[in-house]
């Protein structure tokens, strides 16, 4: 608290600060622990964060709140807008708003009321958007090799299912365990629902051909997590049909609308999942013994008819009679017929050769030959007329092509060649200036990255025997044979030790460097 001397009035003055701060002590020691019922309104889900931020309202206030992170993950149901909650936690204010809010420990709906509204809203939400349509439902397979139970695994629901499935028809049962209360219920049943889908058919663990999710009976809190909207949507969306035994008979879920069939109870599921092995075998056998019957009345009838019409059918002289005789007939034509064939082909062979007498060729040479003489002396006239129409049809055009649009169309040509030969210059020199600078910034940058300009700072590099640069100390063995490469010459050296651990665990006192020898070469050691 801050007072002036000066001030012409006796009231204290604070800063703002100190008022926000002295609301938020009073808020809190006053208000420390509450339980507010209202509505939720402006209800957007978690934040980027994990944390929620909405308000609570009823008709004639409203009040802003707060779930932090950790107390999200603990409620036990999924908040929505517009639901009816009581809401358990600590009043504060926010100094940078000047705002007081409720921050939310617990939240639980209003009273059961609240939660069927809740999931009457669910209901129609995703009735609109055909989750429970009756055309969408799959058949039951009326054989299942493999059956996938989703329930609790130490419950008595699983086990009436096994031993309801071994009385009626043993199968292969394969049991995912979920929890089948609380909040993370409807995760669990949703995640076992989309495993079951993602197995293969043919692979290490056998895909089920019908599912049943079951559970016992309880309140509408208790199968709450099978009202949740990712259960309804994997049920909705599994490629195996799916039997819902969730509660009694008059229990009722959104699985149970979702999925292919609803059973009473988990009892009922198993039922509807197999047949029973015993009436199957007393049908089999019944429809074999009708089948046995029926084959054997099938061939007396067949077999009588068979004799019936064995003895209307006429015998093999009569069915023959009338082609033989046709057959003798034809015989007896066939002679006749080829002697009159071959006279007939003689007489038009005589007639033919006839036309091809030695005069008659000669005749039809000779006015072949008359045809062609005449055709012969035709030709040069033809072809003197031939000419005289083309060079008239040449002259035409050549009499309007005038030395003057000549010219004028060779120098329109020389101008553009000469624009064109200006711009390839202009071009030619872009280029090479362009490519001139990048040389330049090539040849800079080969020169900063270049070993040579780490020489020049005083550093230097050692090669082996085969010329190649020594990497690791612990590469050089005493006696080998070495270069080092300085900015103005090379120096040959020999190792006097090697980089082992013997050698390299006391540093050693540097020798003196002997005088350089008139051939260039010296030794570092």
């Amino acid at each position: 608290m801050n007072t002036t001397p000066d001030s012409t009035s006796n009231v204290a003055e604070y800063t703002v600060s100190e008022i926000s701060g002295a609301l938020k002590r009073t808020v809190e020691d006053t208000f420390g622990h509450v339980r507010v019922r209202g509505e939720i309104s402006g209800y957007r889900g978690p934040h980027s964060s994990g944390h929620a931020y909405f308000s609570l309202k009823d008709d004639k206030a409203r009040i802003e709140a707060v779930i932090w992170r950790g107390s999200m993950s603990r409620l036990r149901f999924q908040p929505e807008e517009g639901m009816e909650v009581i809401a358990t936690g600590k009043l504060t204010t926010y100094p940078g708003s000047s705002k007081y809010q409720i921050v939310i420990e617990q939240m639980e709906p209003a009273g059961a009321g609240a939660l069927m509204a809740l999931l009457e809203e669910r209901k129609r939400k995703l009735a609109a958007e055909g989750l429970f349509d009756a055309a969408a439902k799959q058949l039951l397979p009326y054989m299942p090799r493999v059956i996938g139970v989703i329930t609790s695994p130490t419950g008595a629901v699983i086990r009436d299912i096994i031993h309801r499935i071994t009385d009626r028809f043993p199968m292969h049962v394969i049991v995912w365990p979920v929890r089948v209360q609380g909040e993370t219920s409807g995760p669990e049943v949703a995640a076992a629902i989309n495993g079951f889908n993602a197995l293969q058919p043919n692979g290490p663990l056998s895909r089920p051909d019908v599912l049943i999710v079951a559970r016992g009976g309880g309140s509408l809190e208790d199968l709450w997590g099978f009202n949740d909207e990712i259960v309804v949507r994997a049920a909705a969306a599994s490629d195996i049909p799916v039997i819902s035994a969730v509660g009694h008979e008059t229990d009722w879920t959104l699985i149970d609308l979702a999925a292919d069939r609803r059973a009473p109870t988990p009892t009922g599921a198993a039922e509807m999942a197999v047949p029973v092995k015993a009436d199957l075998e007393a049908t089999v056998a019944s429809l074999a013994a009708r089948l046995s019957s029926g084959m054997s009345r099938f061939l007396s009838q067949r077999r009588q008819t068979q004799r019936a019409l064995s003895r209307a059918l006429p015998s093999a002289d009569q069915l023959l009679a009338l082609p033989r005789r046709r057959f003798d007939e034809s015989a007896a034509r066939l002679a006749r017929a080829l002697q009159a064939n071959t006279q007939k082909k003689r007489a038009s062979f005589t007639g033919h050769a006839r036309q091809l007498s030695p005069r008659l060729l000669q005749r039809r040479i000779i006015e072949r030959r008359r045809y062609t003489d005449a055709t012969a002396s035709r030709l040069p006239n033809c072809l003197k007329a031939y000419l005289r129409e083309r060079r008239s049809r040449f002259l035409v055009p050549a009499g309007r092509l005038s030395p003057e649009p000549i010219r004028r169309h060779a120098e329109r040509a020389r101008h553009i060649l000469a624009q064109f030969d200006r711009r390839r210059e202009q071009a030619v020199g872009l280029i090479l200036e362009r490519r001139r600078r990048r040389s330049g910034e090539l040849e800079r940058l080969m020169r900063t990255l270049s070993y040579e300009s780490v020489l020049e700072r005083g550093f230097a590099i050692v090669f082996d025997a085969a010329g190649n640069p020594v990497k690791q100390a612990a590469s050089i063995h005493s006696g080998d044979a070495l270069a080092l490469r300085f900015r103005d010459g090379d120096v040959r050296a020999i190792a006097a030790g090697g980089a082992g651990p013997d050698h390299g665990s006391q540093p050693k006192r540097a020798q003196p460097k002997p005088p350089k020898t008139s051939g260039g070469q010296g030794s570092l050691f």
